[in-house]
Protein backbone atom coordinates (compact mmCIF):
# COMPACT_ATOMS: atom_id res chain seq x y z
CA UNK A 1 0.00 0.00 0.00
CA UNK A 2 3.14 2.35 0.83
CA UNK A 3 4.60 1.77 -1.97
CA UNK A 4 1.57 2.26 -4.54
CA UNK A 5 0.88 5.35 -2.83
CA UNK A 6 4.72 6.93 -3.43
CA UNK A 7 4.61 5.49 -6.94
CA UNK A 8 1.46 7.66 -7.61
CA UNK A 9 2.75 10.79 -6.02
CA UNK A 10 5.89 10.27 -7.70
CA UNK A 11 3.98 10.29 -11.21
CA UNK A 12 1.64 13.15 -9.79
CA UNK A 13 4.69 15.32 -9.21
CA UNK A 14 5.89 14.66 -12.80
CA UNK A 15 2.44 15.23 -14.39
CA UNK A 16 2.12 18.62 -12.31
CA UNK A 17 5.57 19.98 -11.79
CA UNK A 18 4.84 22.28 -15.39
CA UNK A 19 1.39 23.37 -13.72
CA UNK A 20 3.49 24.98 -10.87
CA UNK A 21 6.61 25.60 -12.27
CA UNK A 22 5.22 27.96 -14.98
CA UNK A 23 8.28 29.97 -16.49
CA UNK A 24 10.37 28.55 -19.72
CA UNK A 25 13.50 27.89 -17.95
CA UNK A 26 11.80 25.71 -15.26
CA UNK A 27 10.29 24.09 -17.84
CA UNK A 28 13.92 23.33 -19.84
CA UNK A 29 15.55 22.82 -16.15
CA UNK A 30 12.30 20.20 -15.67
CA UNK A 31 13.27 18.35 -19.19
CA UNK A 32 16.96 18.05 -17.97
CA UNK A 33 16.06 17.08 -14.75
CA UNK A 34 13.98 14.00 -16.17
CA UNK A 35 16.97 13.17 -18.26
CA UNK A 36 19.38 13.17 -15.82
CA UNK A 37 16.97 11.07 -13.33
CA UNK A 38 17.05 8.45 -15.71
CA UNK A 39 21.03 8.11 -16.65
CA UNK A 40 22.06 8.05 -13.21
CA UNK A 41 19.71 5.86 -11.69
CA UNK A 42 21.03 3.66 -14.94
CA UNK A 43 25.08 4.12 -13.59
CA UNK A 44 23.21 3.16 -10.11
CA UNK A 45 22.45 -0.11 -11.34
CA UNK A 46 26.06 -0.14 -11.72
CA UNK A 47 27.68 1.52 -8.88
CA UNK A 48 25.11 0.86 -6.32
CA UNK A 49 23.68 -2.38 -6.52
CA UNK A 50 26.84 -4.15 -8.53
CA UNK A 51 29.76 -2.40 -7.07
CA UNK A 52 30.98 -1.59 -10.10
CA UNK A 53 32.84 2.18 -10.66
CA UNK A 54 32.72 3.21 -13.87
CA UNK A 55 34.62 6.04 -15.64
CA UNK A 56 32.94 5.71 -18.95
CA UNK A 57 28.99 5.19 -18.25
CA UNK A 58 28.68 8.76 -20.68
CA UNK A 59 29.54 6.49 -23.65
CA UNK A 60 26.34 4.74 -23.55
CA UNK A 61 24.40 7.70 -23.05
CA UNK A 62 26.48 9.73 -26.04
CA UNK A 63 26.24 7.17 -28.06
CA UNK A 64 22.41 6.83 -27.58
CA UNK A 65 22.53 10.61 -28.23
CA UNK A 66 23.97 10.30 -31.32
CA UNK A 67 22.47 7.50 -33.37
CA UNK A 68 19.03 9.18 -32.02
CA UNK A 69 20.17 12.44 -33.90
CA UNK A 70 20.83 11.07 -36.92
CA UNK A 71 17.40 9.12 -36.85
CA UNK A 72 15.63 12.61 -36.45
CA UNK A 73 17.45 13.10 -38.91
CA UNK A 74 16.01 10.43 -41.15
CA UNK A 75 12.63 11.20 -39.87
CA UNK A 76 12.65 14.71 -41.40
CA UNK A 77 13.95 13.07 -44.56
CA UNK A 78 10.96 10.91 -44.69
CA UNK A 79 11.46 7.58 -42.57
CA UNK A 80 7.73 6.90 -41.18
CA UNK A 81 8.99 6.26 -37.81
CA UNK A 82 7.06 8.27 -34.85
CA UNK A 83 9.72 10.93 -32.67
CA UNK A 84 8.01 9.87 -29.54
CA UNK A 85 10.25 6.42 -29.94
CA UNK A 86 13.41 7.90 -30.87
CA UNK A 87 14.88 7.57 -27.83
CA UNK A 88 14.23 3.94 -27.63
CA UNK A 89 16.63 4.32 -31.00
CA UNK A 90 18.97 5.45 -28.70
CA UNK A 91 18.57 2.72 -25.65
CA UNK A 92 18.89 -0.38 -28.31
CA UNK A 93 21.92 1.39 -29.94
CA UNK A 94 23.70 1.44 -26.38
CA UNK A 95 22.34 -2.02 -25.90
CA UNK A 96 24.28 -3.22 -28.89
CA UNK A 97 27.45 -1.38 -28.43
CA UNK A 98 27.37 -2.36 -24.36
CA UNK A 99 26.52 -6.27 -25.84
CA UNK A 100 30.67 -5.73 -27.62
CA UNK A 101 32.10 -3.62 -25.47
CA UNK A 102 30.68 -5.07 -22.02
CA UNK A 103 31.80 -8.31 -22.39
CA UNK A 104 35.38 -7.10 -22.46
CA UNK A 105 34.71 -4.72 -20.09
CA UNK A 106 33.05 -6.73 -17.32
CA UNK A 107 35.62 -9.24 -17.47
CA UNK A 108 37.25 -7.97 -14.34
CA UNK A 109 36.28 -6.21 -11.85
CA UNK A 110 36.62 -3.39 -8.63
CA UNK A 111 39.72 -1.30 -9.56
CA UNK A 112 40.84 -3.24 -12.92
CA UNK A 113 37.08 -3.06 -14.34
CA UNK A 114 37.17 0.73 -13.29
CA UNK A 115 40.09 1.18 -15.51
CA UNK A 116 38.87 -0.30 -18.26
CA UNK A 117 36.14 1.77 -18.30
CA UNK A 118 38.35 4.24 -18.36
CA UNK A 119 39.97 3.36 -21.14
CA UNK A 120 37.33 2.44 -23.23
CA UNK A 121 35.51 5.90 -22.47
CA UNK A 122 38.74 7.68 -23.65
CA UNK A 123 38.45 5.71 -26.71
CA UNK A 124 35.24 6.46 -27.77
CA UNK A 125 35.85 9.92 -26.97
CA UNK A 126 39.10 9.80 -28.73
CA UNK A 127 37.14 8.34 -32.23
CA UNK A 128 34.21 10.90 -32.21
CA UNK A 129 36.97 14.10 -33.14
CA UNK A 130 38.29 11.03 -35.85
CA UNK A 131 35.51 10.28 -37.61
CA UNK A 132 33.67 13.62 -38.18
CA UNK A 133 31.02 11.85 -40.56
CA UNK A 134 29.32 10.58 -37.81
CA UNK A 135 30.13 12.91 -34.72
CA UNK A 136 29.67 16.17 -36.51
CA UNK A 137 33.22 16.67 -35.52
CA UNK A 138 33.70 20.29 -33.13
CA UNK A 139 30.58 21.26 -34.30
CA UNK A 140 28.40 18.06 -33.75
CA UNK A 141 25.09 16.89 -35.47
CA UNK A 142 22.14 18.88 -35.13
CA UNK A 143 18.53 17.75 -36.27
CA UNK A 144 14.72 19.34 -35.87
CA UNK A 145 12.48 17.42 -33.21
CA UNK A 146 9.67 18.93 -35.39
CA UNK A 147 9.88 16.50 -37.93
CA UNK A 148 7.52 13.99 -39.65
CA UNK A 149 3.26 14.43 -38.92
CA UNK A 150 2.40 15.05 -35.74
CA UNK A 151 0.54 12.70 -33.55
CA UNK A 152 -2.50 13.67 -32.03
CA UNK A 153 -2.02 16.99 -33.19
CA UNK A 154 1.48 16.94 -30.90
CA UNK A 155 4.69 17.86 -32.77
CA UNK A 156 6.92 18.40 -29.52
CA UNK A 157 7.79 21.67 -31.07
CA UNK A 158 6.56 23.90 -27.69
CA UNK A 159 8.48 22.70 -24.50
CA UNK A 160 5.91 21.40 -22.52
CA UNK A 161 5.02 18.43 -25.25
CA UNK A 162 8.70 17.53 -24.65
CA UNK A 163 8.44 17.58 -21.17
CA UNK A 164 5.38 15.61 -20.69
CA UNK A 165 7.32 12.53 -23.28
CA UNK A 166 10.37 12.69 -20.82
CA UNK A 167 8.17 12.74 -17.76
CA UNK A 168 6.41 9.48 -19.13
CA UNK A 169 10.13 8.01 -20.16
CA UNK A 170 11.37 8.90 -16.91
CA UNK A 171 8.13 7.44 -14.82
CA UNK A 172 8.55 4.07 -16.80
CA UNK A 173 12.22 3.97 -16.92
CA UNK A 174 12.03 4.60 -13.51
CA UNK A 175 10.07 1.90 -12.46
CA UNK A 176 11.50 -0.75 -14.76
CA UNK A 177 14.79 0.14 -13.11
CA UNK A 178 13.25 -0.66 -9.81
CA UNK A 179 11.66 -3.59 -10.61
CA UNK A 180 14.95 -4.94 -11.90
CA UNK A 181 16.08 -4.21 -8.24
CA UNK A 182 13.58 -6.91 -7.34
CA UNK A 183 14.22 -9.86 -9.93
CA UNK A 184 16.57 -12.55 -9.20
CA UNK A 185 19.39 -11.14 -11.41
CA UNK A 186 18.75 -7.56 -9.68
CA UNK A 187 19.18 -9.90 -6.12
CA UNK A 188 22.27 -12.07 -7.62
CA UNK A 189 24.16 -8.54 -8.63
CA UNK A 190 23.75 -7.25 -5.51
CA UNK A 191 25.62 -10.70 -4.01
CA UNK A 192 28.00 -10.35 -6.83
CA UNK A 193 29.10 -6.98 -5.62
CA UNK A 194 29.13 -8.19 -2.16
CA UNK A 195 30.54 -11.60 -2.06
CA UNK A 196 31.25 -13.08 -5.96
CA UNK A 197 33.59 -15.94 -4.87
CA UNK A 198 30.36 -17.49 -2.88
CA UNK A 199 28.51 -16.61 -6.07
CA UNK A 200 30.38 -19.05 -7.85
CA UNK A 201 30.15 -21.55 -5.65
CA UNK A 202 27.05 -21.80 -5.72
CA UNK A 203 26.79 -22.29 -9.18
CA UNK A 204 26.35 -18.57 -10.84
CA UNK A 205 29.01 -16.83 -13.22
CA UNK A 206 29.38 -13.54 -11.49
CA UNK A 207 30.98 -12.05 -14.81
CA UNK A 208 27.70 -13.50 -16.55
CA UNK A 209 25.78 -11.17 -13.79
CA UNK A 210 27.91 -8.17 -13.93
CA UNK A 211 27.76 -8.49 -18.22
CA UNK A 212 23.65 -8.24 -17.89
CA UNK A 213 23.46 -5.73 -15.72
CA UNK A 214 25.80 -3.54 -17.88
CA UNK A 215 23.89 -3.91 -21.15
CA UNK A 216 19.99 -2.97 -19.36
CA UNK A 217 22.64 -0.01 -17.58
CA UNK A 218 23.38 1.15 -20.99
CA UNK A 219 20.29 0.72 -22.63
CA UNK A 220 18.44 2.72 -20.31
CA UNK A 221 21.52 5.65 -20.43
CA UNK A 222 21.15 5.38 -24.32
CA UNK A 223 17.10 6.17 -23.69
CA UNK A 224 18.50 9.31 -21.45
CA UNK A 225 21.03 9.98 -24.37
CA UNK A 226 18.18 9.95 -26.99
CA UNK A 227 15.97 12.25 -24.82
CA UNK A 228 18.82 14.72 -24.72
CA UNK A 229 19.02 14.84 -28.68
CA UNK A 230 15.33 15.44 -28.64
CA UNK A 231 15.58 18.32 -26.23
CA UNK A 232 18.77 20.19 -27.34
CA UNK A 233 18.69 19.45 -30.56
CA UNK A 234 22.11 18.91 -31.07
CA UNK A 235 24.52 16.42 -29.86
CA UNK A 236 28.64 17.29 -29.84
CA UNK A 237 31.50 14.73 -29.13
CA UNK A 238 31.11 16.68 -25.08
CA UNK A 239 28.63 14.13 -24.48
CA UNK A 240 31.00 11.08 -24.60
CA UNK A 241 33.82 12.96 -22.46
CA UNK A 242 35.34 11.95 -19.53
CA UNK A 243 33.75 14.88 -18.04
CA UNK A 244 30.60 13.65 -18.24
CA UNK A 245 30.98 9.99 -16.91
CA UNK A 246 32.65 12.03 -13.83
CA UNK A 247 29.98 14.58 -13.37
CA UNK A 248 27.32 10.97 -13.12
CA UNK A 249 29.24 9.89 -10.81
CA UNK A 250 29.93 12.59 -8.68
CA UNK A 251 26.16 13.41 -8.42
CA UNK A 252 24.89 9.78 -8.25
CA UNK A 253 27.29 9.74 -4.96
CA UNK A 254 26.19 12.88 -3.59
CA UNK A 255 22.27 11.68 -4.02
CA UNK A 256 23.12 8.18 -2.19
CA UNK A 257 24.19 5.07 -3.60
CA UNK A 258 22.53 2.94 -1.32
CA UNK A 259 18.92 4.02 -1.68
CA UNK A 260 17.03 3.39 -4.82
CA UNK A 261 15.79 7.20 -5.04
CA UNK A 262 19.30 8.78 -4.32
CA UNK A 263 20.18 8.95 -7.62
CA UNK A 264 16.99 10.47 -8.10
CA UNK A 265 18.22 13.53 -5.71
CA UNK A 266 21.86 13.56 -7.40
CA UNK A 267 20.12 14.11 -10.72
CA UNK A 268 18.50 17.29 -9.50
CA UNK A 269 21.31 18.37 -7.99
CA UNK A 270 23.06 18.11 -11.05
CA UNK A 271 21.15 20.07 -13.25
CA UNK A 272 20.65 22.91 -10.46
CA UNK A 273 24.55 22.74 -10.57
CA UNK A 274 24.83 22.82 -13.92
CA UNK A 275 22.48 25.67 -14.92
CA UNK A 276 21.93 27.71 -12.19
CA UNK A 277 25.43 27.62 -9.90
CA UNK A 278 27.47 27.51 -12.98
CA UNK A 279 25.34 31.02 -13.65
CA UNK A 280 25.70 32.87 -10.50
CA UNK A 281 29.63 32.40 -9.50
CA UNK A 282 32.81 31.02 -11.44
CA UNK A 283 34.02 29.14 -8.81
CA UNK A 284 31.17 26.61 -8.94
CA UNK A 285 33.52 23.67 -9.88
CA UNK A 286 36.04 24.35 -6.67
CA UNK A 287 31.86 24.84 -4.76
CA UNK A 288 30.96 21.14 -6.16
CA UNK A 289 34.62 19.71 -5.08
CA UNK A 290 34.13 21.21 -2.01
CA UNK A 291 30.81 19.69 -1.07
CA UNK A 292 31.89 16.36 -2.25
CA UNK A 293 35.01 16.41 0.18
CA UNK A 294 32.24 17.27 2.77
CA UNK A 295 29.79 14.65 1.97
CA UNK A 296 32.44 11.61 1.56
CA UNK A 297 33.21 13.00 5.15
CA UNK A 298 30.61 13.74 7.05
CA UNK A 299 27.64 11.53 4.75
CA UNK A 300 29.42 8.52 3.00
CA UNK A 301 25.45 7.05 2.34
CA UNK A 302 24.56 10.69 0.59
CA UNK A 303 21.82 13.14 0.48
CA UNK A 304 19.51 10.17 0.50
CA UNK A 305 21.28 8.70 3.48
CA UNK A 306 20.46 11.93 5.94
CA UNK A 307 16.82 12.22 4.84
CA UNK A 308 16.53 8.51 6.22
CA UNK A 309 18.64 8.79 9.04
CA UNK A 310 15.96 12.18 10.17
CA UNK A 311 12.96 9.91 9.37
CA UNK A 312 13.76 7.63 11.53
CA UNK A 313 14.31 10.03 14.30
CA UNK A 314 11.28 11.72 13.46
CA UNK A 315 9.51 8.13 13.05
CA UNK A 316 10.29 7.57 17.11
CA UNK A 317 9.53 11.25 18.18
CA UNK A 318 12.41 13.12 18.13
CA UNK A 319 11.51 15.82 15.87
CA UNK A 320 9.68 17.55 18.57
CA UNK A 321 12.55 17.56 21.16
CA UNK A 322 15.50 18.60 18.27
CA UNK A 323 13.98 21.17 16.14
CA UNK A 324 15.80 23.57 18.42
CA UNK A 325 18.97 21.55 17.12
CA UNK A 326 18.12 21.29 13.75
CA UNK A 327 17.56 25.13 13.46
CA UNK A 328 20.46 25.94 15.65
CA UNK A 329 22.94 23.42 12.92
CA UNK A 330 20.96 25.27 9.88
CA UNK A 331 21.95 29.14 10.67
CA UNK A 332 25.21 27.98 11.98
CA UNK A 333 26.38 26.12 8.51
CA UNK A 334 24.57 28.48 7.19
CA UNK A 335 26.90 31.28 8.68
CA UNK A 336 30.04 29.32 8.14
CA UNK A 337 29.53 28.72 4.47
CA UNK A 338 28.93 32.55 4.08
CA UNK A 339 31.85 33.21 5.45
CA UNK A 340 33.69 30.43 3.39
CA UNK A 341 32.08 31.84 0.25
CA UNK A 342 32.84 35.59 0.60
CA UNK A 343 36.60 33.99 1.18
CA UNK A 344 36.47 32.27 -2.13
CA UNK A 345 34.64 35.17 -4.31
CA UNK A 346 36.81 37.46 -3.58
CA UNK A 347 40.03 35.33 -4.54
CA UNK A 348 38.37 34.59 -7.43
CA UNK A 349 37.46 38.37 -8.35
CA UNK A 350 41.17 39.30 -7.62
CA UNK A 351 42.09 36.58 -9.94
CA UNK A 352 40.01 37.08 -12.97
CA UNK A 353 38.14 40.52 -12.41
CA UNK A 354 40.71 42.25 -11.38
CA UNK A 355 40.14 44.53 -14.08
CA UNK A 356 36.50 45.11 -13.01
CA UNK A 357 37.69 46.93 -9.85
CA UNK A 358 38.28 45.96 -6.43
CA UNK A 359 34.75 45.72 -5.33
CA UNK A 360 32.40 42.90 -5.85
CA UNK A 361 28.49 42.65 -4.28
CA UNK A 362 27.97 39.26 -2.47
CA UNK A 363 24.54 38.52 -1.38
CA UNK A 364 23.94 42.03 -1.22
CA UNK A 365 27.10 43.05 0.57
CA UNK A 366 29.65 44.85 -1.07
CA UNK A 367 33.01 43.34 -0.50
CA UNK A 368 36.83 45.16 -1.17
CA UNK A 369 39.86 42.58 -2.25
CA UNK A 370 41.74 44.99 -1.28
CA UNK A 371 40.11 46.18 2.17
CA UNK A 372 41.71 44.15 4.86
CA UNK A 373 38.67 44.51 6.69
CA UNK A 374 36.69 42.14 3.79
CA UNK A 375 39.12 39.92 4.24
CA UNK A 376 39.30 39.68 8.44
CA UNK A 377 35.38 39.95 8.15
CA UNK A 378 34.74 37.27 6.16
CA UNK A 379 37.43 35.14 8.01
CA UNK A 380 35.88 35.70 11.27
CA UNK A 381 32.25 34.75 9.79
CA UNK A 382 33.67 31.62 8.89
CA UNK A 383 35.48 30.74 11.65
CA UNK A 384 32.27 31.63 14.31
CA UNK A 385 30.19 29.95 11.93
CA UNK A 386 32.51 26.47 12.44
CA UNK A 387 32.78 27.13 15.86
CA UNK A 388 29.42 27.33 16.52
CA UNK A 389 28.45 24.70 13.83
CA UNK A 390 31.01 22.00 16.38
CA UNK A 391 29.01 23.10 19.08
CA UNK A 392 25.11 22.50 18.17
CA UNK A 393 26.51 19.17 16.90
CA UNK A 394 27.62 18.36 19.97
CA UNK A 395 24.83 19.36 21.50
CA UNK A 396 22.82 17.67 18.84
CA UNK A 397 24.36 14.27 19.62
CA UNK A 398 24.05 14.82 23.26
CA UNK A 399 20.16 15.61 22.74
CA UNK A 400 19.42 12.21 20.87
CA UNK A 401 21.33 9.98 23.35
CA UNK A 402 19.73 11.44 26.13
CA UNK A 403 16.64 9.77 25.60
CA UNK A 404 17.91 6.49 25.01
CA UNK A 405 19.73 6.54 27.89
CA UNK A 406 16.96 7.50 30.13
Amino acid sequence: MARTVVWSLYALLLALAPMIFTSSLSQTLLCQMGIAIIVCLSYNMLLGQGGMLSFGHAVYSGMGAFLAIHTLNRVSDGLALPVSLIPLVGGFASLALAGVLGWITTKKAATPFAMITLGMGELVWAMALMFPGFFGGEAGVSGNRVAGSPVFGISFGPQIELYYLIAAYTFVCTALMYAFTRTPLGRMLNAVRDNPERVAFVGYNPQMVRYLAFVIAAFFAGISGGLAALNFEIVTSEVLSGHRSGAYLLFTFLGGTTFFFGPIIGAILMVLAFVLLSGLTQAWLLYLGLIFIVMVMVAPGGVASLIMANLRLARHGFSRRLWVSYLALWLTGLLSLAGAAALLEMVYHLQLDAALGPELSFIGITLNVKGFDSWIGSGLVMLTGLGLFALCRRQFVQDIKLPEAS
